[in-house]
């Protein structure tokens, strides 16, 4: 193998070693961390974090990838050694015109912002996260500058989570996809229908949960001795090496669909984390490709798989088993109506199928108004219960169901929320086609057989890591560009016979 490659991979797993740790202290913040050691933890994350930009700005790594630029391993875009080299040149080329000074400042305010944001989550005062936020927005906008950009400084953001993404043609597929989805939702509320949601509200003792919860996400393929479950205030899933990977939830003893359906979805990071080849861990082709795909993995095992019909004909009986009192004179038919109820609500993460993405239209609109100037912070409870009353019809009666409610804005994770909808439109396509490929998924997951879908991800998308961008794996596993086709087919095809209007 040439020598220039081989200190590159080299450079690359050493600054991957480093961010593995700084993300293990992450998950540790915000799990177990004790509330008195917040402020030191800030202290060492920021020293993680400066000392990972210092590995991946070093001269060596632009040196080494001039020096490769031509070579034989390059030519082919798509090959492991290919995608190395065209994938760290691209990181490079972006990081090289960050300073490290903001890189450090970005992690210190995200570090205290969110552990301000809990407290006043908690207090249900905007006011105590205020500073915080107006910091990191700052901290932000710098960024977008010393990065550059095209159109708008919200594409510069963006760029981080779903790579070659531009805010103008979200805002039209997401302006699309409202419009169909605003009519479907009025529908259904005019139906004059209400499905027995109270079941989902009697008592599902935690440990109960917690055992069940565990028990699906194996069944659908997360390997628990690869990884773990653990709680938090707000559910994620963290790789934080090859072989681990962390998923967190929280409980509610009258809310099921909260828990259960958190750790659907994280298992559902967890499995493409954990699809991804372990060798390649810290290089390109091991990394996933971007958070719409990512995020379509979560959607796919939580929605089309966890609320499908055929599901719970395999689970109800466990589910009885589990929830004995909860289960007294309620029907497999009536469990299945209870879980997916569509009801505007303020909730983005309880949200049901048919409204979330316009949860998510509300966030895209309004930090891209914070970022600009237009939206000033201290006006964005306000500006939050404007959106919500126009796009859902309902208005929040607190911060902490508010503007409040995400962690995101606190982790300076500006660009993150519309990878949720890209999530929610590719996972609908993709199943689509592995539904095709496996000869009907519904009969398969009747009888519990939940691998074969799985095995099909890990084929088609995980091992390819960043090989393929995001649009062109759409594209080589369907054989079409993204659309907002298959979503409305499942959204209308599962919820207009709930409804009666089928």
């Amino acid at each position: 193998m040439n020598t220039a490659y081989e200190q590159l991979c080299g450079l690359a797993k050493e600054a991957a070693l480093v961010e593995s740790v700084e993300a293990l202290l992450g998950w540790d913040e915000r799990t177990y961390l004790p509330e008195a050691a917040g402020d030191y933890r800030a202290e060492q994350m920021t020293f993680l974090s400066g000392l990972a930009h210092q590995k991946r700005t070093q001269p060596k790594w632009g040196e080494l990838l001039d020096e490769l630029a031509g070579s034989d391993l390059a030519k082919d875009l798509h090959s492991d050694t290919g995608t190395t080299i065209r994938q760290l040149k691209r990181d490079y080329d972006k990081r090289v015109k960050l300073p490290q000074l903001l890189v450090e400042e970005l992690t210190r305010a995200s570090v205290l912002g969110q552990q301000a944001w809990v407290k006043a989550r908690a207090a249900n005062d905007f006011a105590m996260f205020q500073p915080h936020l107006t910091k990191i927005i700052e901290l932000k906008r710098q960024q977008a500058e010393a990065v550059g950009y095209e159109d708008q400084p919200y594409d510069a953001l963006l760029d981080d989570y779903e790579p070659q993404a531009r805010t103008k043609d979200l805002t039209s597929v997401l302006g699309k996809l409202r419009q169909e989805l605003v009519p479907l939702v009025h529908a259904i509320m005019e139906s004059g229908k209400v499905a027995p949601v109270e079941i989902v509200s009697r008592l599902h003792p935690r440990g109960a949960q917690e055992a069940f919860g565990k028990t699906a996400a194996a069944a659908i393929g997360f390997e628990f001795q690869r990884g773990r479950l653990d709680v938090t205030h707000h559910p994620f899933c963290t790789e934080l090496g090859p072989n681990d990977c962390r998923i967190t939830t929280r409980y509610d003893e009258h809310h099921f669909n909260g828990a259960f359906f958190g750790i659907l979805h994280e298992a559902g990071h967890g499995i493409y984390d954990q699809g991804l080849r372990s060798e390649l861990f810290g290089l390109p082709p091991g990394q996933f490709v971007s958070l719409g795909i990512h995020e379509s993995q979560s959607r796919m095992w939580e929605n089309l798989v966890g609320r499908s019909n055929a599901f719970w004909q395999y689970f109800f009986p466990k589910w009885q088993e589990f929830f004995p009192v909860a289960a007294e004179g309620v029907t497999q038919q009536q469990l299945f109506a209870a879980i997916n109820h569509v009801q505007p609500s303020l909730i983005r993460v309880e949200a049901d199928e048919a409204t979330y993405n316009l949860h998510i239209i509300v966030r895209f609109e309004l930090e891209q108004a914070l970022l600009s100037g237009d939206l000033p912070v201290n006006d964005l409870p306000a500006a939050w219960m404007e959106k919500y009353r126009e796009y859902l019809g309902i208005a929040p009666p607190n911060d902490a169901n508010g503007c409040l409610q995400d962690v995101h804005w606190s982790a300076a994770l500006f660009g993150y929320f519309p990878t949720y909808s890209l999530g929610n439109l590719y996972a609908s396509q993709l199943f689509e086609q592995a539904d095709k490929d496996l000869g009907g998924l519904n009969d398969l997951m009747k009888r519990g057989e939940f691998l074969q879908l799985k095995l099909w991800l890990n084929e088609k998308i995980h091992r390819h890591g960043q090989c393929y961008s995001a649009s062109e794996l759409v594209q080589r596993i369907t054989g079409k560009p993204l659309g907002s086709e298959p979503l409305m087919r499942h959204l209308r095809g599962k919820l207009l016979p709930l409804y009666g209007l089928a």
